[in-house]
């Protein structure tokens, strides 16, 4: 994985540090099309839209994937200890330097993380002091999960 996801500007990521929360999903794309489109509308009409961010997958495999509890101790332990660079956040979790590179790239490519950089040092950043993954399943499916394509 390459580092191509280009910095966030310095107001989103001020804006991300108000949040708390990061809320992860499962949906289908139709779905997540039609929440952005719902949302889009009521903007224009001048009615509040629920501005909580959201993380969606469009499927369990993807979303398990990704958040492994490997990841999920990194993401503790970066928000826990703040590391000043890559390389202190893989002394934290003693692991590989690279692998841990490779995650936080990923990670940072989906939003979950930033990364600060000072110098030759890239400072990886959480910005959220809870994670909350809902996972809604289809009640027509008889309680199954449902997975999208």
């Amino acid at each position: 994985m390459n580092d191509t996801t280009p910095p966030l500007h310095p107001m989103e990521r001020e804006q991300l540090r108000g949040e708390s929360t990061l809320v992860v999903t499962v949906k289908s794309s139709s779905e997540f099309h039609d929440d952005v489109t719902d949302g889009i509308e009521t903007l224009e009409r001048g009615d509040a839209v629920d501005s909580t961010p959201m993380l969606s997958f469009t499927s369990y495999d993807d979303l398990m994937e990704t958040l492994t509890p490997r990841v999920l101790n990194l993401i503790e332990a970066i928000r826990r200890e703040e590391p000043s660079s890559i390389n202190e956040a893989a002394r934290v979790v003693d692991r590989d330097v690279k692998n841990v590179h490779e995650e936080l790239s990923r990670l940072a490519q989906l939003g979950i993380i930033f990364f600060e950089e000072d110098g030759q040092s890239k400072r990886p950043v959480v910005w959220f002091d809870e994670l909350v993954i809902t996972l809604p399943f289809d009640p027509a499916a008889g309680g199954t999960a449902t997975a999208a394509p």
